[in-house]
């Protein structure tokens, strides 16, 4: 039986023929070229059927796409985890905003042709661009795709639109049958699955995926945004800092220190900051809230930034009685009881601690206390972190969580840390976790009003200004330095 709508006319740009590329500059030149002439194609077309209804053809514009085909094994450094596939073959991936991505876009390429010694080809994949997101690309446009039913006609007769059969988490989960379409991937994710995340981005923070740095810090209070925007203000007065501005939600910029932010009317689910670089190498820091849901939320979406390193810096609950409110707990292990992840990532899965991570964490909390060695051991522990579903674990029956935490040597429990360090896992982000005791309540120090806002306007800063040390020493290894091997599977997409 034909699809009713086989016999419409379909609309697409000239066809272009694939072209080889040595230098990755070019190629992603190239990118740029192709996505630009797409998206323009499909929102000129989005336009003028707002203004003077369909023309009773189809419009479709497809996603650019980076080609590898090798025949022989790549000879590379075996310390590296990524710039080169595992064996011969065809290798593919869509591409997305290649302008947001460029400088990754350059370096992954230049280490294909460095490893390889062929060329990539750069075309036209057969994936079709949604309108939502080509409409939102168009940077300035007043356009915007409004829900279906809202138009004169049926926006998916005309134009496509997302795709959940395609955008997924196949690669990364490695569940991705072998061969399919005919290559194998040569990116975790596809431009399809970006596009989504980017626009989930926009909403969850209210700012947009552009000011995003490369170093990500996740808090469970708001306490933590006042003391980063005072940290970012010093640091703007500083010409040396190397920062140039700070970004607020509602995309508010200042350059200035002693600039003023108007807040927003309504706050974002996750509100974001950005203390930015020229080169990105600057910081971001989400509050995230409270619970796993939101921690896989934002993880999820980041993810696809490519972020070279993420951190969770909030509050537990300290589960020992040596421990005083206010010390601090480097996470080396997890209890995953957050149950979030388990369709992607099971628990029977192990995440293991990072070094280059574990050993920026504990200097930054050396340097910023001037302690070291057995000192330190006063008032930082490192021990397995706990994370749960349930905010109220303390009111069930005592005797099974208890015990759990117990033989599991747990040392602390929060809602969040299992959950981004797993997620950092499943997407080959390094990730680590340094958490502040706020409150004991299995020994009866519970977070009561007066306690908190005295431990919170004596520790917030310090814990704060810990991980931005962490982030900054991180910031000067090289990146290969950084992405351990440890996060790479048996068959790993060249592309990190």
């Amino acid at each position: 039986m034909q699809h009713p709508l086989e016999h419409v006319a379909v609309l697409t740009p000239d066809p272009v023929q694939p072209e080889f590329f040595t230098d990755a500059r070019a190629a992603v030149a190239r990118l740029c070229a192709l996505y630009t002439e797409a998206t323009k194609f499909l929102t000129q077309h989005f336009r003028s059927a707002l203004q003077d209804g369909p023309k009773g053809v189809r419009y479709r514009a497809f996603y650019p796409e980076i080609r590898l085909v090798t025949g022989t094994f790549a000879q590379v450094d075996s310390r590296l985890s990524f710039g080169h596939v595992a064996q011969p073959g065809v290798y593919a991936t869509t591409v997305t905003q290649p302008t947001l991505f460029e400088h990754y876009l350059s370096q992954q390429i230049s280490l294909l042709l460095e490893n390889h010694k062929v060329p990539v080809s750069i075309q036209v994949s057969n994936t079709p661009i949604p309108i939502h997101f080509a409409v939102a690309s168009q940077e300035g446009s007043s356009v915007t795709v409004q829900q279906e039913g809202a138009g004169d006609f049926v926006l998916r007769d005309v134009f496509d639109v997302p795709d959940l059969a395609t955008t997924n988490d196949d690669i990364v989960n490695g569940t991705r049958p072998h061969g399919l379409g005919g290559f194998e991937p040569l990116a975790p994710f596809t431009a399809q699955r970006v596009d989504y995340s980017l626009a989930r981005l926009a909403h969850y923070t209210a700012t947009d995926p552009s000011h995003f740095q490369n170093h990500v810090l996740f808090t469970n209070y708001q306490f933590y945004v006042a003391e980063f925007e005072a940290y970012a203000r010093v640091q703007l007065a500083d010409p040396a800092s190397g920062y140039t501005s700070f970004v607020s939600t509602g995309n508010v910029e200042i350059t200035d220190a002693k600039a003023s932010i108007s807040e927003v009317a309504k706050q974002p689910q996750m509100p974001t900051y950005h203390l930015k670089r020229a080169d990105g190498g600057g910081i971001t820091l989400v509050n995230i809230g409270v619970g796993p849901s939101n921690a896989k939320t934002a993880t999820d979406h980041i993810a696809v930034l490519r972020p070279h390193a993420w951190l969770m810096v909030g509050h537990c609950a300290g589960l020992r009685n040596s421990q005083s409110l206010g010390d601090f707990v480097l996470a080396h292990a997890y209890l995953r009881e957050d149950k979030v992840l388990d369709d992607d990532l099971p628990g029977w899965v192990p995440i293991p601690a990072l070094a280059e991570i574990q050993i920026a964490l504990e200097s930054a909390v050396a340097a910023e206390t001037q302690l070291e060695g057995y000192d330190l051991k006063r008032i930082m522990r490192t021990g397995t972190v706990a994370s749960v579903d349930n905010r109220n674990w303390e009111l069930r029956d005592q005797e099974g969580p208890v015990q759990r935490l117990s033989q599991s040597r747990a040392v602390a429990l929060d809602m969040e840390s299992a959950t981004i360090a797993a997620n950092g896992f499943r997407f080959r982000v390094p990730y680590g976790t340094l958490l502040c005791v706020s409150d004991k309540p299995l020994h009866g120090e519970l977070k009561l009003p007066g306690m908190a806002s005295d431990f919170y306007k004596t520790q917030v800063g310090r814990h704060l200004r810990i991980g931005i040390r962490a982030m900054e020493h991180l910031r000067e290894m090289p990146l290969e330095r950084i992405h351990s091997r440890k996060l790479r599977t048996f068959d790993e997409t060249a592309f990190l």
